[in-house]
């Protein structure tokens, strides 16, 4: 371990304070992390110079070996290596990209009368590709107003122009339904036919503003010289595009070409909207998630979406407009952080979006966890309590127990607001001696949870204690010492005003007494207490039962436990027959038991 140690130092001795990219090596000389700097020096020793709090982190960094490096001339020249190094090694603890589906485009093939079609592969061969398309919605509307304006061919024929000359097909049924304008045996010329194609490349690019003008302006040349049926024909072609214009989502005239970027950094993941604006029109939307393997900042994680997107969607706009500036500049593109007017309502309109994504993907996961979920009333909950998300697992706690005498506790569980039976839970307390509520709550709180994250088990949402501030801090305290206390929220309910404590809070929560949160805190408090009541009711009373069988001479505690399994009580071992009692203990203990009760009663 000291050669390794010896062997890092010496190469961050080494490093450079340029910019530039480096690789951390693990011992099977694997490449698992890439990254970037802009002082290679500053930023590779803080790894090994202070103590990361993040678990993912201190793991890495006790794999690395080795450590590589490549100096480059500019932060953004950084930046495009460490993109391009991400994508071709893939290294274990690097940002991951979750989305591995493949969007569809729309090819022209590169051709003497193109086709149009929708496709999932993209096949260089000088043909041109739009998109993708993240919404299927858009690519259909896209595909129907091709169709509504332009009779291209479908086939697959082989059009050049020997083969039309020499008459070597015949028209199909799409020219007879009037879907096709039948290049094939001549009918339309390659000029117009590429007039179409470049009509559809100039719709595709989100240029209808500058194909309506042109329309406008050839429509008005073919009246004025009496053409009128193909005047009609633009006349058509001209009502169709500004349907679809009234249907696309116009935010500004004034905003020409741009990219908008939004993000929400949760622990584990990072949720990101991208809208691209041409003509004043959002033409392409996408949301994505980026799984984080360490603790990448929240500029790591907008520079990797921004370059990722960008070159999904084949972006050449020279703008880009994000809620805040990276810690790395993008070569080339002028970066917009915008303070008001149509930018910033741009900006607003994309951290809408990405909210909305990132609860879609929270319910899909809570749908994935517990099924079918109560909205209407976790979100209620939700609101009335200031909770970070869904309290679609909620778990209530009760102590109980009689001047110390026979302390247990117990756990109720609701999922989607109604009670979990299966997964209530008694507890018998052990480390704690005497009547002490607060002892003993922290002491369950940390088991229960303890072992969630042992197995590994979904944590609650919310967890729900039955008592004041004192109960209250106990569990807190259990919940700090298990490291889970900001991944979770918790509350108490105290009985005589039904006050409401959340931790670090000095003043109570009241809640509406009519509302519907209030009434199911309160079934959740009666139902632990009952649980719990029903819990240490049944082991006082086997506890008695158990301490008068004691007393009798020769009979021990295994055959305590067959009569009450058997006979639940005293009163019921008496009026056994004696066969009853001897099948289950013989003849001897029999005669033991016989000879007691007889002694009583004389």
């Amino acid at each position: 371990m000291e050669r390794i140690k010896e062997n890092i130092l010496s190469i961050i001795q080494n490093l450079p304070p340029k910019p530039g990219v480096y690789k951390f090596i693990n011992n099977e000389e694997k490449i698992i992390y890439v990254g970037k700097a802009k002082n290679l020096k500053k930023r590779v020793n803080s790894y090994f110079s202070k103590i990361h709090l993040d678990a993912k982190t201190r793991i890495l960094v006790s794999k690395i070996l080795h450590i590589d490096y490549v100096v480059v001339n500019s932060e953004s020249d950084a930046l495009l290596l460490e993109n391009n190094l991400i994508k071709e090694l893939q290294p274990k603890y690097n940002i991951l990209l979750k989305d591995d589906k493949t969007y569809p485009w729309i090819c022209i093939t590169n051709e003497q009368f193109p086709k149009l079609f929708k496709t999932r592969t993209k096949i260089n061969n000088g043909s041109l590709y739009f998109g993708p398309y993240s919404s299927g919605y858009l690519l259909k509307v896209l595909l129907e107003l091709i169709k509504q304006l332009y009779q291209l061919r479908n086939c697959h024929l082989s059009l050049t122009e020997e083969n039309i000359t020499n008459n070597k097909f015949k028209s199909c049924l799409e020219f007879q339904i009037g879907n096709c304008l039948a290049p094939c045996i001549g009918l339309q010329d390659k000029t117009k036919y590429n007039e179409s194609i470049q009509q559809i490349i100039k719709i595709l690019k989100g240029d209808v503003a500058e194909l309506t003008n042109n329309l406008k302006q050839n429509m008005a040349m073919l009246a004025s010289n009496l053409k009128f049926e193909e005047a009609q024909e633009l006349k058509n072609k001209l009502q169709i595009l500004e349907t679809f214009q009234s249907k696309s989502v116009v935010v500004s005239p004034t905003i020409s070409n741009v990219d908008v970027f939004s993000i929400i950094n949760d622990e584990d993941a990072a949720f990101v909207n991208y809208l691209r604006i041409v003509n004043g029109a959002i033409i392409q939307t996408h949301n994505i998630v980026l799984k984080k393997y360490l603790d990448e900042s929240e500029s790591d994680l907008l520079l990797s979406a921004i370059q990722n997107l960008r070159e999904m969607f084949e972006s050449t706009s020279k703008e880009i407009i994000v809620p805040f500036k990276p810690e790395f500049e993008v070569e080339k593109i002028k970066t917009i952080v915008p303070q008001r007017g149509d930018n910033l309502k741009l900006l607003e309109l994309s951290q809408k979006n990405v909210k909305l994504f990132r609860h879609d993907m929270q319910m899909n996961k809570l749908k994935a966890n517990y099924g079918k979920v109560n909205v209407r009333l976790l979100d209620e909950i939700k609101t009335a309590l200031h909770l970070p998300e869904l309290p679609v697992h909620i778990e209530c706690f009760d102590n109980s127990n009689i001047q110390g005498e026979f302390p247990v506790a117990s756990c109720v569980v609701f999922i989607n607001a109604k009670p979990s039976k299966k997964d209530y839970r008694h507890f018998n307390i052990k480390t704690v001696v005497g009547p002490d509520d607060f002892a003993s709550m922290e002491e369950i709180v940390e088991r229960r949870y303890k072992r969630f994250l042992d197995e590994k088990k979904h944590l609650p949402q919310l967890i729900i204690i039955d008592g004041g501030k004192g109960q209250l801090s106990a569990a807190l305290s259990s919940l700090n010492k298990l490291g889970i206390a900001d991944k979770v929220s918790l509350i108490s309910i105290a009985k005589k005003l039904e006050e409401i404590f959340k931790p670090n809070d000095p003043l109570p929560l009241y809640l509406d007494k009519r509302s519907e949160v209030l009434k199911l805190i309160q079934r959740m408090r009666d139902e632990a207490h009952r649980f719990g009541i029903t819990f240490h009711r049944n082991k006082r009373s086997k506890a008695f039962l158990k301490t008068e069988l004691e007393e009798i001479d020769g009979i021990g505690d295994k055959t305590i436990e067959l009569l009450l399994k058997e006979f639940k009580s005293i009163e019921n071992i008496k009026k056994a027959s004696n066969e009853e009692i001897e099948n289950i203990v013989g003849k001897s203990k029999t005669a033991i038991l016989l000879n007691y009760f007889n002694q009583l009663q004389s």
